[in-house]
């Protein structure tokens, strides 16, 4: 059993009217920030914000009249589960989703929104798995496993197949290991439509589940972690998945979890759109390792954009403090009237917002007539920051970063 191209185009006239044809854009002030010819395919627009639709579809569309009234059931982390759930839905059919418990819940109101019976099982996608592959068999339901399935990586190619329609001249492409659907679909479909074309795929150093295959490493005791890419936190690739994409690929590339932060703050602040830690892994790996990109005309896939609006917030305000844009100050000075409006007054005059501050009077490296105050501060930029310290100093407030 293998995957072909002929079934990725099958997968494609299935999939026509039914899910976002989604645009392939040039961004140029990527391409400046990592040095190779950026184009991002925008999957996050499709209408549950991932490119799982596609493969959870294309399975859907191939069942039998008796399979649809049964019904089906998938066990996902995300994304898969919302795909599978509004697309049954559409069509009538019955579906069941087992999500771990480590699941944001942001994407378990949503597939519960598109209408499916979510149980919660599991600390993590294998357990959850082994509940959802019991469940089936006590209902007699079909399993839609979320990548070790031909169907669904068929559904998957399709997206490399569009990139290569509107750009045929992509030189390499960074894709996103999980399970490895994805990489599987767009690799097959991409090497047969330009077979000089590079394939790297792109992992969580967290859970570097392709990458142990490829070593010959037992996954099962790799320690794994809370790493913000959860969509492709996999603790062991698919067997089917492996079998289709390990001919293909160049390279397989790991990622820490600084440079996923940092792509899912670009993509907001640059591309001004959401994504989700997985969903920005293609971007981190161009941050990560951007001599192997330089100069070359790279396709990255925006996979997702399901992302916890609290967590987004925490990795805009660190990404803040990873620019010295948010940092915070210790002052230490007389405990006396009027010192805290003096150096506020300064910070105020050198054009920086105080975000809060915190005073402390019974720190022990402090002298008992004195104070210490922490004043975090947002600036322009890194200079900026240097510009107001300089001025403290110079006042007789020597600060130093906390």
């Amino acid at each position: 059993m293998t995957l072909t191209y002929d079934a990725i185009l099958a997968a494609e006239e299935r999939l026509k009217g039914h899910i976002e044809r989604t645009p392939l854009r040039r961004s140029r002030t990527l391409s400046e920030i990592t040095g190779a010819e950026v184009w991002v395919k925008f999957e996050n627009l499709q209408f549950t914000a991932a490119y799982k639709e596609r493969g959870a579809l294309n399975k859907l569309l191939q069942l039998t009249e008796a399979e649809r009234r049964t019904g089906v059931i998938a066990a996902s982390a995300g994304n898969h589960s919302q795909g599978l759930a509004y697309h049954a839905a559409r069509l009538n059919i019955p579906v069941t989703i087992v999500m771990p418990r480590s699941t944001p819940f942001v994407k378990v109101q949503q597939t519960r929104a598109f209408g499916a019976e979510v149980v919660i099982e599991g600390d993590g996608f294998d357990e959850a798995s082994a509940h959802a592959r019991m469940v089936c068999e006590q209902r007699g339901l079909v399993f839609v496993h979320p990548f070790n399935d031909l169907d669904i990586m068929a559904g998957q190619g399709t997206v490399a197949l569009e990139m290569l329609q509107d750009q045929p001249d992509l030189e390499i492409l960074p894709i996103p290991i999980g399970g490895g659907g994805l990489i599987a679909g767009m690799a097959t479909a991409a090497k047969h439509a330009n077979p000089h074309v590079s394939i790297i795929g792109v992992e969580p150093a967290m859970y570097p589940s392709f990458t142990s295959r490829m070593r010959g490493v037992n996954t099962v005791g790799m320690v794994g972690g809370a790493t913000i890419a959860e969509g492709i936190a996999v603790k062991q690739v698919g067997d089917l998945s492996y079998a289709v994409a390990r001919p293909l690929i160049d390279e397989v590339v790991l990622i820490e979890e600084p440079f996923f932060e940092r792509a899912v703050a670009l993509y907001c602040n640059v591309e001004k759109t959401v994504a989700e830690g997985a969903g920005a892994a293609s971007l981190a790996s161009l941050l990560a390792f951007p001599e192997k990109f330089r100069g070359k005309k790279a396709g990255l896939v925006l996979t997702g954009g399901n992302i916890d609006t609290r967590l987004l917030a925490s990795v805009l305000n660190r990404e803040l403090v990873r620019d010295h844009r948010l940092v915070s100050l210790r002052i230490i000075g007389d405990d006396r009237p009027g010192l805290l409006a003096t150096v506020s007054k300064l910070i105020g005059e050198m054009g920086a917002n105080i975000i809060e501050v915190a005073h402390n009077r019974l720190a022990l490296d402090v002298p008992a007539k004195g104070a210490e105050f922490d004043v975090m501060i947002e600036t322009r930029d890194a200079q900026h920051t240097q510009e107001i310290m300089n001025a403290l100093r110079e006042s007789g407030y020597p600060p130093r970063v906390v």
